[in-house]
């Protein structure tokens, strides 16, 4: 149970509503950005950095038995009955599966630890500010990344944004581009893989008995 609730601490905070209707700026300023620059604490535990590099050549070479190896028994995979190395297992094999991809991209985002003996990744998660709703909420994780008019790929540039936190927009999402709203109410496309939410999928580490395991690699709230 206390790995749920770490799991889902930042999903379940109350969201402060800042004025001019954006979730997703300074509560006290209501065109102030939020930054949220990337930050990796790894090299802080010389052993947790050494058991992630070894996890993440596994993860570049698609070794199985490598990366049942690093998770825990019971990892889980889901907030509902999605548990164990069985399952991570049949994950691994299912070619519509995401996960050898989506734990890349996590373990390259960087992450903080929470104790000496617990590791949170990625950073959008690990360092995801009080009070920011992060249903509404997304990071920017790119520097001068390009905002443009329309979903095209040679539409006009309307602004650019740098680590910032900014405003989703519902029902404008596509494979390839978000429409977002910035701190200074500009709105427009940003390429989708610039932008993370913080409950998108995120890996929770802990070392126990002197070896650090894969406890958890989950989604959503």
């Amino acid at each position: 149970m206390a790995l749920v609730a770490m799991v889902m601490a930042v999903a379940l905070q109350a969201p402060a509503r800042p004025p001019a209707g954006n979730p997703c700026v300074t509560p006290s300023a209501a065109r102030t950005a939020v930054r949220l620059l990337p930050v990796d604490r790894a090299a802080n535990e010389p052993d947790f950095f050494t058991f992630r590099a070894r996890l993440q050549a596994a993860l570049a070479r698609r070794d199985e038995a490598a990366l049942l190896a690093a998770a825990d028994p019971g990892i889980r995979l889901s907030f509902g009955d999605e548990e164990g190395i069985d399952a991570l297992r049949a994950q691994l094999r299912d070619p519509r599966s995401t996960l050898w991809a989506d734990l890349a991209t996590a373990l390259a985002l960087g992450g903080t630890f929470t104790s000496a003996s617990s590791f949170v990744a990625p950073y959008v998660f690990a360092a995801w500010p009080d009070g920011l709703d992060p249903f509404e909420c997304a990071a920017v994780i790119g520097d001068r990344v390009r905002v443009r008019r329309t979903a095209e790929a040679d539409s006009s540039v309307v602004g650019s944004v740098s680590f910032e936190i900014v405003q989703l927009l519902p029902d404008q999402r596509s494979d390839a581009v978000v429409r977002v709203r910035l701190a200074n109410g500009v709105t427009g496309f940003v390429a989708a893989p610039f932008v993370r939410s913080p409950i998108d999928r995120r890996a929770i580490f802990e070392r126990t008995g002197g070896r650090w395991q894969m406890r958890a690699f989950v989604a959503g709230d």
